[in-house]
């Protein structure tokens, strides 16, 4: 005989697991990025003096509708991701959850999110952040497989948080929102190549087509990856010209910049596995380094 103790501990055992999977489907790190990055340009459009329940409110909002977008996207890409090493270990591939589940899932997170920020932001933003979940699950995710468009596509939704930051804070894209969105959008390029350049042998299983040029693992490619980088320097003045920070964070930016460019340097030289490696992580650090170094340094 079964005792109710067995029984419960079963059952709290496989909710833990449920709920484990379901977290994963929504990306969490890749999630709480897009989130910092919305609260970012929420801050410094406000130049600090911030309304914390409406940042809240707009954190969480941003990280479901990420969340929505992730799964989306992992659910379009179930019988691509049990064919690749660093996604075979996935909710859907391994079939803890199924594609009805995580629909559902990603349709809850979707609308509790878009209502958080109908209440808490403004329609504008409401707009923008239903574009963003549209372009990365319904467009990006299928031209992966097309071409390297799918990367111009991708870097939308993927500039998109500061601007929405920005909107929710102010109603309106003006001049200084378009700065911190060309950001984040140059940026997305050599980030989305390096990691391309990287899980290149696992994309070719899925058919994945990201990488620039012909699509091969060489110097045109590492030459493009310069270019864009290149871009992020000029870019990363920008915020002070136009009066929105002061000189320390151009500083920063500029050091961030050259050291993110000189990474790129060296795989144009030995087109290695392992320099891409630098590439990749170095875009993890200086976005946020950059980031944080504007908000710390606004001009009120």
């Amino acid at each position: 005989m079964i005792s109710s103790d067995s029984t419960n501990i079963k059952l709290s055992t496989l909710f833990a697991q449920k709920a484990k999977a379901y977290m994963e489907l929504t990306k969490m790190r890749l999630s709480l990025v897009v989130s910092f990055s919305s609260a970012f340009g929420y801050a410094l459009a406000m130049g600090g003096n911030v309304d914390w329940l409406q940042l809240t409110m707009l954190f969480i909002g941003g990280f479901l509708i990420s969340g929505a977008s992730c799964t989306i996207n992992q659910v379009w890409e179930k019988d691509l991701d049990k064919v690749m090493k660093r996604t075979q270990s996935r909710p859907l591939p391994t079939a803890r959850l199924n594609s009805s589940e995580s629909l559902w899932f990603a349709t809850i997170l979707a609308l509790v999110g878009l209502y958080l920020l109908m209440v808490y932001t403004n329609w504008l933003t409401v707009g923008l952040a239903t574009l963003s979940m549209i372009l990365y699950s319904f467009v990006y995710t299928p031209l992966k497989r097309v071409g390297p468009i799918a990367v111009f596509v991708g870097a939308i939704p993927g500039a998109l948080p500061p601007l929405l930051g920005w909107t929710a804070a102010t109603g309106d894209i003006s001049h200084a929102a378009m700065i911190i969105f060309g950001i984040q959008f140059i940026w997305q390029f050599p980030h989305f190549w390096a990691i391309a350049w990287v899980a290149d042998e696992d994309y070719k299983k899925a058919g994945f087509k990201l990488l620039p040029v012909q699509g091969e693992k060489d110097l045109k490619t590492a030459f493009q990856i310069m270019t864009y980088t290149l871009f992020l320097i000029p870019m990363g003045l920008m915020p002070m010209y136009f009066g929105l920070t002061g000189t320390n964070s151009a500083v920063v930016a500029t050091v961030c910049g050259v050291l993110f460019l000189a990474s790129t340097i060296k795989l144009m030289r030995d087109q290695s596995r392992k320099s891409a490696l630098q590439i990749m992580f170095g875009s993890f650090l200086y976005l946020p380094i950059v980031q944080i170094a504007y908000l710390l340094d606004m001009v009120n």
